[in-house]
């Protein structure tokens, strides 16, 4: 297959039963777009059958799915460093397996990618976002608070950057990610901290989120998403990462 426009990344730790739905979804919301696409599964060392099932997936109902299969796990910032490397369209977008946020909000990105974006992510917090159903009161604030904290060290003006659906350029996608480290919560931002040092721009859309009411982060995960922040500051401080060339794509707006 020639080039394709867009590879969807997703990775997938222990989906069985949910990635049939998200993988049959996307394939009939692209059935009639105007481009091209691969979806590529990375399996983060699952220990029930998901690799088995996206093979039979991908053998009988659905187009253009590839997957990629770790025996050992990861953690998801790995594998969707993993995948987005190993893309070979010409924007390269991460998705979560639940499919919280349906694939045809893609769509609306496209136009900034023309403008010349390198980075354009999806966002529960701006005006337009629709949350399905909303979050709990105390999640929300837990959040504002900690997006407060991203801000002050890492990326100013970015106001939601833990929703799982980012798309890069393939310039973008393969230096943002082979400079990556974090594998765990900080991965989200982490990215988006190397993009805009950069140089890349970086705009946020509002989308649909479908909201799993029954994921919680525990306080361990709460306690890494913290160290991770402060981690990615001390790198910075400490000059950890390479020194960043010049992008040479346009790269307008925040």
């Amino acid at each position: 297959m020639a080039q394709p426009y867009l590879s969807i990344i997703v990775p997938a730790y222990n989906e069985a039963q949910r990635i049939p739905k998200t993988l049959l979804d996307i394939d009939k919301r692209l059935a009639h777009a105007p481009y091209t696409y691969e979806i590529i599964v990375v399996n983060d060392g699952s220990t029930d059958n998901t690799a088995e099932v996206v093979r039979n997936l991908a053998a009988k109902m659905v187009k253009n799915v590839r997957l990629v299969d770790n025996v050992e796990n990861k953690g998801k910032g790995g594998v969707v460093r993993q995948g987005m490397l190993e893309a070979a369209g010409v924007i390269h977008l991460f998705t979560d397996a639940d499919n919280s946020t349906p694939i045809d909000q893609f769509d609306q990105m496209i136009p900034f990618f023309k403008e010349g974006y390198g980075v354009v992510i999806g966002s529960r917090a701006l005006h337009g976002a629709k949350l399905d159903p909303p979050e709990p009161f105390h999640r929300r604030v837990v959040g504002r608070c900690l997006n407060a904290l991203i801000q002050l060290l890492l990326v100013p003006g970015i106001w939601d950057t833990q929703c799982g659906f980012k798309a890069f350029t393939a310039e973008a996608a393969q230096k943002v990610f082979r400079e990556a480290r974090l594998t765990g919560w900080g991965f989200d931002f982490e990215a988006l901290t190397l993009a805009r040092r950069m140089g890349y721009g970086i705009v946020e859309v509002p989308v649909h989120w479908i909201n799993d009411e029954n994921s919680h982060m525990k306080l361990s995960g709460g306690l890494q998403f913290l160290g991770d922040i402060f981690r990615i500051r001390w790198w910075l401080w400490r000059g950890a990462y390479s020194r960043p060339a010049a992008a040479t794509e346009h790269t307008t707006g925040q």
